[in-house]
């Protein structure tokens, strides 16, 4: 088998006389299509980012509609994940879920039908880690690379190239998955073997799930106190409580700009997508016999959310939800 950093430099490099011959390398790397599949929130801003950095995307979506705005920015658009595999050998994916990732891989028309030797595949989904270990198996049978790149920072720090990569994989291949990453995010962490990209994510999202239940919590008791929302969220964020949900992603409508609260929750991290992982985060709880009450609160939480009308709002519709709740 043939690993991408091979093919961009089969040299061994020994002395300082080479460092130009890696340049020239690097060069002409960054000069090849980068393969780019599904285009949705994330994905979309992410593949607009590559080609910001110069590189030819050739990509495709299950939604062909979703294709049109990057196709009109350069990008190449195909019909299936096997003809992107065929036009290049190094693969972003960005999927909503295990089976989905499993259809783009290992499906009729999956990238593993046409997946040339030395392929680089990088999967940024968030999905079981389990699943994530059978793609890497498919992978290295077919002599492709897969790697698990989960991502966090939700859709404005995609827009803004500056989601942080959780990274798991065979560490030599690490740093030609890195070049592509870094176009796209403002940290990019390595974790160890296939897997635990995907471990560390679901952890970080059961944790945000919990964050948020408890501003949107915490805000909607301090209004019913009579205090003004920003000024709550002011002395929050000067003080203990403080956290990303109350700083950065406020999920009181009025409270900040630019976040989904202040768009009737249209955008963001969808509220089943936030569902879907704190399941992942229960699944492996219950196979690791490891204690999360609060991560099972919030995963009942939000499953009930989806259920009443919330599926595709922003997760921070928690707050929304709250106020609705003690309506009844």
């Amino acid at each position: 088998v043939i690993s991408y950093s091979e093919k961009i430099c089969p040299f061994v490099i020994d002395s300082s006389k080479h460092f130009l011959l890696i340049l020239v390398y690097r060069s002409m790397a960054s000069k090849t299509p980068v393969g780019f599949i599904g285009l949705g929130n994330m994905g979309s801003p992410m593949a607009k980012n590559l080609l910001r950095n110069g590189y030819p995307v050739i990509a495709t979506d299950v939604f062909p509609e979703s294709c049109k705005e990057l196709q009109d920015l350069g990008a190449q658009v195909v019909d299936s994940p096997a003809e992107v595999a065929d036009k290049a050998d190094r693969i972003i994916t960005m999927l909503p879920s295990s089976p989905n990732v499993i259809e783009v891989y290992t499906g009729p028309n999956g990238i593993l039908k046409k997946v040339k030797k030395g392929t680089l595949l990088i999967d940024s989904s968030t999905i079981d880690p389990a699943v994530s270990k059978e793609m890497a198996v498919a992978a290295e049978k077919m002599g492709a690379v897969f790697m698990d790149a989960p991502v966090s920072g939700g859709v404005g720090a995609a827009s803004l190239a500056k989601l942080t990569f959780m990274v798991g994989g065979v560490e030599e291949e690490y740093h030609a998955a890195q070049e592509l990453l870094t176009c796209m995010g403002a940290n990019v962490v390595y974790c160890g073997q296939v897997g635990t990209g995907q471990a560390a994510k679901i952890c970080n999202n059961m944790l945000l799930a919990i964050g948020m239940i408890g501003t949107a919590e915490t805000m909607n008791l301090g209004i019913r106190l009579g205090l003004d929302p920003k000024l709550l969220a002011q002395i929050l964020n000067m003080s203990s409580g403080r956290c990303w949900s109350s700083d950065t992603y406020n999920p009181v409508p009025g409270v900040m700009e630019g976040v989904p609260s202040a768009n009737n929750y249209q955008g963001g991290f969808g509220t089943t997508l936030m569902a879907k992982d704190l399941g992942l985060a229960q699944n492996t709880a219950t196979n690791t016999k490891t204690p999360i009450p609060l991560g099972s609160l919030a995963h009942q939480i939000y499953r009930v959310m989806s259920a009443r009308g919330y599926a595709n709002k922003d997760f921070s519709s928690v707050f929304q939800f709250l106020r609705e709740e003690e309506g009844q």
